[in-house]
Order: C-alpha cells, then structure tokens, then sequence
C-alpha cells in the first residue's frame, strides 16, 4: 500500500483480510520484514488490535487508574496517546516518516510526538512528573541498546513519581533468552519492584519464535489486574542476566538509530 525508506529503516503500511489468525480487513504498520509495529481494524477503528497494547493499558490503569501524565518511547501509530486523549502524553520518535505515516494512514491526529532520540527527550522531562514511562522503540537490531542500560533506568526512575511505574514492550523468547534476562537484571538493580508476562498464544510469535514480552518495574510495588484482563498474557519468570551499562558515550547511539 505505501512504502517509505527513511535513514532508520523501510516503513511499509500493508493492508490484509487476515492478521494473527484473525479475518477482518486490517491496516498495519511494519518496519523492514520485523513484526507488525501498529495495526487497525477499518471496520472498527476505535477497537485496540494487537494484545500488547491492551496488556500495557491494562497493567496501567490498574495500577494507577487516575494517571494523567505519561512519556513513551516509540510512537508507531500512536495508539496509547489516541485512546487516552483525555491524559498528558509525551511522545519521542526517533524517526519523523513513522509520525508522518501515522497521521497519513492511521488517523493519528494528536500533538503530542517529539522527534528524537527517546533518551534525550526524557532528560528534558521534569524530574518526578511522571505517572508512566513506557518504552516501545524497535529497529531492525530490536531494541536500541542505549535504551536498556543502567543509567538509562536510573535516569527513568528520577523522572517517575514515587508511585510512578515503567513498562517496557520488547521482543524475545520466553525461555533461554540471555538478552531478556539481561534487561530484567538490569532493571531490578534500579527499580527494587519487577514482573514480567507475555503472550504464549502460538499466533503471537514470529517466524522466529519471538514474542512480545512486558516488563513493569516500580520502587514502591507493583498490582496487576487479572489474567482474563490481560490480553492473554501471562505472567513469566525471568532468568538472572548481567548487568548491562552503557559501553560508549551513548549520544553516539542518537546518531546512528543504534
């Protein structure tokens, strides 16, 4: 339907009559050959397609149901920040074709996306203004690194309330992933609360295995909803990684998409 190459990567918006084993008639956003990024039902367009985002609304309106400011990583079609137009959000998008396509394609019409690198728009955020952090940012590489560091936990922390939470949306296996264990290691150095759950319908992962796993941490304690609130996801334990630090002066990472 429309193909877009930009500096990060090719963005293509497809349309299909069958998504994840589901028939309808679906528009989807989708980086490179990676997984869908975003997605519509154009005979319901106020319904939320993919289950990863009904998990995240769901974790944060139990956890906080009277939240009002949010800062997310990854625009893609602008899903959070369309359903709760109610609620502060900030947005980083590294990449301005993904905001154009959304608007273009997706029917995203807010104000809220600021591109640049994730990072260094969360260090203009206000220090303890945060109800939510939410990180939803993919390359072709999966998630950029200097997006799962220990200083980049501990700089995400400082810019939540004391009852403020982060949630992460990654891309992995849920059993044997080093990479996983890793980001979930590193997470609990900073934040002394964490859980994990994804999705074990086989529609949901990729050719590859892959599939969407949601961490949440919080310092002051984490209540999730029920599982049939979920989405479908569940709960998962992770195991212990290594610590990962930034290896680089990590504005070098703005600069390459990395």
């Amino acid at each position: 339907m429309s193909k877009e190459i930009s500096k990060y990567s090719v963005i293509a918006v497809y349309e299909a009559a069958q998504l994840y084993g589901e028939t309808g008639r679906f528009r989807y956003l989708q980086f490179g050959e990676d997984a869908v990024q975003g997605a519509v039902d154009l005979r319901r367009p106020d319904r939320i397609v993919l289950e990863y985002p009904r998990a995240i609304m769901a974790l944060m309106e139990h956890g906080n149901p009277s939240f009002g400011d949010v800062f997310v990583i990854g625009h893609g079609i602008g899903t959070l920040a369309s359903h709760y137009p109610e609620k502060r959000f900030v947005t980083a998008e590294i990449d301005a074709k993904v905001v154009e396509l959304s608007r273009a394609f997706f029917g995203y019409a807010g104000d809220q996306v600021i591109v640049g690198d994730g990072r260094t728009v969360l260090e203009r955020q206000v220090s303890g203004s945060l109800d939510y952090a939410v990180l939803d940012a993919f390359t072709k590489e999966g998630t950029p690194p200097h997006l799962t560091t220990l200083e980049f936990f501990t700089e995400v922390r400082e810019k939540l309330r004391p009852r403020g939470a982060f949630i992460l949306n990654l891309m992995g296996k849920p059993a044997g992933d080093k990479r996983i264990g890793s980001v979930y290691t590193t997470l609990r150095e900073v934040f002394p609360y964490a859980r994990a759950f994804y999705l074990p319908d086989r529609e949901a992962a990729d050719a590859s295995g892959l599939r969407n796993i949601l961490l949440m941490a919080s310092g002051s304690g984490i209540e999730t909803p029920s599982s049939r609130n979920m989405a479908g996801f569940v709960e998962l334990e992770i195991e212990t990684g290594y610590i990962l630090r930034d290896r680089r002066p990590w504005r070098q990472a703005e600069e390459t998409g990395t």
